[in-house]
């Protein structure tokens, strides 16, 4: 066979064969492909099904934010913390801490800042005190400035300050620094030195928007321990307690500074924080000064009702309380009471009135009330449940307002109670720097855990104690004496 006659052969057996593979090849290709496809698509529909599940379960349970904490007791001024995801009987993990001056104010926690109020001046502990006078009532002028400071909440470190002249006027032995825990609103932080300067500030560069004082434009005469009612945000309005000639109480609008309302007179205005509340369907304003208990319209300052109830020295420092149209309000020296009002709004009764050694004797602290009872320390360092509907005391203990090993009992005690409501417990921070955890029921109180977290620094009647509420935000506890404030993780691992 010639090679061209070969080759002919050999095309031709190609063009018979390679058809054939050809087609062996795409099917063999169509079946890999098939089968890939197959897995791509069921791949695709379980990314797709797992992806729409993920996306529907969000915008049906959207997550929890973390909670703030932008004012005094809390979000909704009850002292509750409802944020879950935290450990509260394990030991808390220092985070940061930053140098501060004096102050009884705690601190408050808002969109990523945390704001508190400081004094920096002529110390207390270099003024000489007359011999054979009470020091709890001596009073000198001691020059020296307070304090706006911002931090961020992570790091501790100051975002900005702002200060201003402040010589304090009060009790020298209480002439600490600012009582009032700033308030966050929308932009705004509103703080209340000891003095009666009130400054409204832009929250993220310390800005002065409007600012008032209660001495010169109110003719506010400085009360012994100067001014401690924290002010309350109300709609538009800030309401503060302020004092003066028929300004006891005076709305501001809260973006200008411009006086909207003002009520009431007595002769102090007293040191209550002023807290709104639903009665018999309405809500109201109550305020505690010197004289009586109010009940007013929030929006007018219109007084609905009122009850004379004197506390002793004008000591009206808890926030009132209240269940149902009780109204029940604790002072030093053991003068509590629960107030009854009338379904029409207009007038009170007594419910009951104790002894001052039956009643709860609250003195830096306010009361913490669930389900009709009523929880506090008091200042012979008994801390005691009270049923707010007949005033009858189920149980008292002296374990929370001692220190852990049994010790530190003493004069004008106090604790500072929270609620966390996730775990039912309750938080209780002692003025001997401890925080406990603790269960409290109208059967009676059990302990779970107790951790040392701050340094007393302030001394009174022979002791060192730390009288300041904390904030509990974001998983975080933030405290704060009179050289630091710390922050710690509360987050369960």
């Amino acid at each position: 066979m010639s090679i061209g006659f070969a080759a002919l052969a050999i095309t031709q057996e190609l063009r018979q064969t390679i058809p054939t593979i050809r087609i062996k090849f795409m099917h063999s290709l169509d079946q890999f492909v098939g089968n890939w496809r197959e897995h791509f698509v069921g791949l695709v529909h379980m990314v797709m099904t797992r992806s729409l599940a993920v996306i529907l379960l969000g915008l049906l349970c959207p997550a929890i934010p973390a909670d703030d904490w932008p004012q005094y007791l809390g979000p909704k001024r009850d002292g509750v913390w409802r944020e879950s995801g935290v450990s509260l009987d394990t030991p808390p993990r220092l985070l940061w801490k930053t140098p501060l001056g004096g102050g009884y104010c705690g601190p408050a926690v808002a969109k990523g800042r945390v704001y508190v109020a400081d004094r920096r001046g002529k110390p207390v502990g270099s003024v000489q005190l007359p011999k054979g006078q009470n020091p709890n009532f001596v009073r000198e002028s001691l020059p020296g400035d307070e304090r706006i400071v911002c931090l961020d909440e992570r790091t501790g470190k100051i975002v900005w300050e702002h200060k201003y002249d402040a010589p304090y006027s009060s009790v020298v032995l209480y002439a600490i620094g600012p009582r009032c825990t700033p308030l966050i609103h929308e932009g705004i932080v509103y703080s209340l030195g000891a003095e009666g300067h009130l400054l409204a500030l832009s929250a993220d560069e310390g800005k002065v928007l409007w600012r008032k004082n209660f001495v010169t434009d109110y003719g506010l005469e400085m009360q012994e321990w100067g001014t401690a009612a924290h002010p309350i945000v109300h709609k538009e309005l800030l309401i503060c307690t302020v004092g003066g000639k028929g300004s006891t109480v005076v709305a501001f609008d809260r973006k200008t500074g411009e006086e909207k309302w003002r009520a009431l007179s007595a002769p102090k205005p007293g040191y209550g924080t002023p807290v709104i509340e639903e009665i018999n369907g309405l809500r109201q304003l109550i305020v505690w000064d010197s004289d009586r208990i109010s009940g007013l319209d929030p929006d007018s300052g219109k007084r609905h009702w009122y009850a004379t109830f004197r506390p002793s020295f004008a000591m009206s420092i808890g926030a009132a309380r209240v269940h149902e149209n009780l109204v029940w309000v604790m002072g030093f020296n053991g003068r509590s009471a629960a107030i009854r009002v009338t379904e029409n709004n207009q007038s009170t009764k007594f419910a009951w009135v104790p002894s001052p050694k039956k009643g709860v004797a609250g003195v830096m602290n306010t009361a913490y009330l669930r389900d009709g009872h009523v929880y506090s320390g008091g200042r012979r360092g008994q801390f005691r449940c009270v049923d707010i509907r007949t005033g009858e005391r189920l149980w008292e203990s002296t374990k929370p307002l001692l220190k852990a090993n049994g010790s530190g009992r003493g004069a004008w005690q106090s604790a500072f109670t929270v609620h966390h409501e996730p775990s039912g417990q309750t938080l209780i921070f002692n003025d001997h720097g401890e925080m406990i955890t603790a269960s409290l029921s109208p059967n009676g109180y059990e302990e779970i855990a107790r951790t040392y977290i701050i340094e007393p620094t302030h001394r009174v009647s022979g002791r060192m104690l730390v009288w300041s509420h904390p904030a509990l935000a974001n998983k975080r506890v933030y405290c704060r004496n009179d050289k630091e404030i710390r922050c710690y993780d509360l987050s369960k691992k």
